[in-house]
């Protein structure tokens, strides 16, 4: 079956086929918003092919070996948001369990399989291959793409993915944009004042296509600290987001096509108190030149630049939280830019072998003014750095999946430079009191991932190891912090982080039925972590490791006109410890559940009646390092429905947290709790034309 994923329908055809470009569709099937070639990937089911949009080469069969997920269902607008789209995938974690509405901007990293323990990604997220982690912080910025017109999401599980990149520790989170051919919009309002609208947009142009995407969203918010606990000075938490992207495709030449993007957002929230409103503000922009014929030489080229500018106000909140004043003002101005070829040469037709190269250049810093005295600020501080990567990479795939064994190998080389670092504090008009700089350091690391696949009629069984790898962020390296009493100091000599994993696995699918289990272990090295040292005060460090093993498993069930779908992830994540950090040794790394799953069901008829109903449970928690704080468990339901009166309209209605469960997303040492979002209900309108 081969699903064609266009820019407002599916259309499904029933036929088997090897991996190809299609450029039409077959006799019988009236082409609905098909924009551009689209190509066709593997997934688990070996009788069901998933097409995604061109923004990058053919897939090759490895797509086929590695576990990978591919999320559907991600149409823009009415309250809907990326990242909570990502929590129904059981074992993808982001640090808070709040969302981009009301989570600080930098608390915002991701990971799986346990592999957490602060707030930078562990995983790999990348839109159109290229990387999105905050240059300066590694944290991600999941606003910001909401207002993009997203065709799919592939989560591969498990590290050492050379192809994609360095940082790929846990995994990676590719999202795939994709152009509207003619346009759709959507207006909602929700619970507490809230507003969402977005509209996609585009149209042919000669031998191209041109498209525009945007979003604009608000609301009064809720009040972050739980009942019994507040005081005089807390209130709700607004925000105000939005984004506009421009997308340009032609062709240039046989075979080959120009892909050009610019895209910005703006975010602004309020974390419940004065002296809190953070702003975060991006411009992205890429060029991609892609040569792919059906057959022959495949090859792509990619370059790109992110600009990030983010300020965050920081507050210092009396006991009886009765008043406040300011403690710390950040600006975080950061840039990255990179650039990536890969070239797949033709063997008979097909293209086993990816070889290639990639490099990203991260430079940041913040700015903050602090000690403040009768609201004015006593102490300035700037801190920050440059970091480089330059790799080579290369895997091969070999073998029939038709004839029952499919294999990949890969691995990657890599060179990394940290420059001259630095970390200056002032008084405001007076003396300085530090004028440090941190020595230059380089060194090289390999990663690799070796996979296999067995399958007989509807049962595969794999096995993968892989070894990954991830260099500090510049906010781990050189920036302390102040999170109330509790002060964390910077650490410039923290090393890369090295993981060694694998995982072996079993697939059932015949028919509607889908069955997958997988069982996993990975062990790694220098796992960067906010050591307490002593009372109120912790320091990034080194630990010797983090040990996770686990199970994962899915189900998926078609139903007539609904498909229902659960996943569930065991993670069993020890610390190993010693020395300093010796209080942490085999206890669970902060903010990871040992279970966590999600129960959907979902319309797929098209029919004028459809909906979705979701059931999401996380397991408790620590807060901190020693366990001493925890955070409870929480089950959430999620539900909407929608009815087509006409064609191109349709009207919708959709509820977050419909029980109200408190989501406790935040513990301090004085146990003053914050709750994620609370019951939040939308109607709304959707148009397409």
């Amino acid at each position: 079956m081969i699903r064609l994923l266009t820019g407002a329908a599916l259309l499904v055809m029933p036929v088997a086929v090897a991996a190809q470009e299609i450029d039409q569709p077959p006799d019988g099937y009236e082409p609905i918003d098909v924009y551009e070639p689209v190509y066709v990937c593997c997934s688990r089911d070996p009788t069901e092919i998933v097409v995604v949009g061109s923004g990058s080469l053919t897939p090759a069969a490895a797509d086929s070996v590695e576990q990978r997920t591919l999320l559907r269902d991600l149409a823009p607008g009415l309250g809907a948001r990326i990242e909570n789209r990502l929590r129904d995938e059981a074992g993808i974690v982001q640090f808070r369990r709040s969302d981009g509405r009301s989570a600080h901007p930098t608390s915002q990293g991701v990971t799986l399989r346990g592999l957490g323990g602060n707030a930078s990604s562990r995983a790999l997220v990348t839109l159109d291959g290229v990387p999105q982690a905050d240059p300066f912080g590694g944290w991600v910025a999941w606003s910001a793409y909401d207002a993009i017109h997203l065709g799919g999401i592939s989560i591969t599980r498990g590290g050492g993915s050379g192809v994609d990149g360095p940082g790929a520790l846990a995994g990676t989170i590719g999202l795939h944009s994709t152009m509207t051919d003619g346009g759709e919009a959507s207006l909602a309002y929700g619970s507490r004042d809230s507003w969402d609208a977005s509209a996609s947009v585009g149209t042919r142009i000669g031998n191209g296509q041109i498209a525009i995407d945007g979003r604009y969203s608000r609301g009064d918010g809720f009040i972050p600290i739980v009942k019994g606990r507040r005081g005089a000075v807390d209130r709700a938490a607004g925000y105000e987001q939005g984004g506009l992207g421009l997308r340009l495709r032609f062709d240039a030449g046989d075979n080959s096509h120009v892909e050009a993007s610019l895209r910005g957002f703006s975010d602004r929230r309020d974390r419940g108190t004065d002296f809190t409103d953070s702003k975060f503000d991006g411009v992205d922009a890429s060029l991609r030149v892609v040569h792919d014929p059906a057959s022959g030489t495949q090859w792509l080229a990619l370059g790109y630049i992110q600009l990030r500018d983010f300020e965050s106000g920081f507050a210092s909140v009396a006991a009886g939280r009765n008043s406040v004043a300011p403690a710390l003002f950040q600006r975080v101005p950061a840039t990255g830019i990179g650039a990536r070829f890969e070239l797949r040469p033709a063997f008979d037709g097909t293209n086993p072998l990816r070889v290639g190269a990639d490099w990203r250049r991260t430079t940041g810093r913040t700015e903050e003014d602090f000690f403040f005295t009768g609201g004015i600020a006593g102490r300035h501080r700037i801190a920050g750095g440059s970091s480089d990567t330059l790799g080579a990479f290369a895997e091969w795939t070999s073998g029939d999946a038709d004839r029952g064994l499919l294999w990949t190998l890969s691995g990657r080389v890599d060179r990394w430079w940290l420059g001259t670092g630095y970390r200056l504090e002032r008084n405001i008009g007076g003396t300085t009191i530090t004028d440090l700089r941190f020595d230059a350091r380089q060194g090289w690391e390999g990663s690799g991932r070796a996979g296999l696949r067995w399958t007989s009629d509807a049962l595969s069984l794999r096995a993968a190891g892989y070894r990954g790898w991830r260099l500090p962020t510049l906010n781990e390296l050189y920036r302390p912090f102040r999170v109330g009493a509790d002060v964390t100091t910077a650490n410039e000599a923290l090393k890369p982080e090295r993981l060694w994993g694998g995982e072996v696995g079993v697939d059932w699918a015949s028919g509607a039925t889908k069955l997958s289990a997988t069982l996993f272990a990975n062990h790694l090295t220098n796992a960067i972590a906010n050591v307490t040292l002593a009372a109120n005060l912790n320091q990034r460090q080194n630990l010797d490791a983090i040990d996770s093993k686990g199970v994962e498993v899915s189900a998926e069930q078609g139903i007539g006109v609904v498909t229902l779908r659960a996943t569930y992830a065991f993670t069993d994540a020890r610390v190993d410890a010693s020395g300093a950090a010796g209080a942490l040794d085999d206890r669970r790394p902060a903010q990871i559940a040992k279970h966590g799953g999600s129960v959907s069901l979902r319309s797929n008829s098209g029919g004028p009646v459809g909906g979705f109903a979701t059931l999401r449970y996380v397991g408790k928690q620590n807060e901190d390092d020693l366990g001493q704080l925890q955070l409870g468990d929480a089950l959430t339901f999620d539900a909407g429905l929608s009815w087509r009166l006409a064609s191109a309209i349709s009207i919708e209605a959709r509820g977050e947290n419909l029980f109200d469960e408190l989501v406790p997303a935040a513990i301090s040492s004085s146990g003053i709790v914050e709750r994620a979002t609370p019951r939040t209900l939308w109607v709304g309108a959707r148009v397409s034309f």
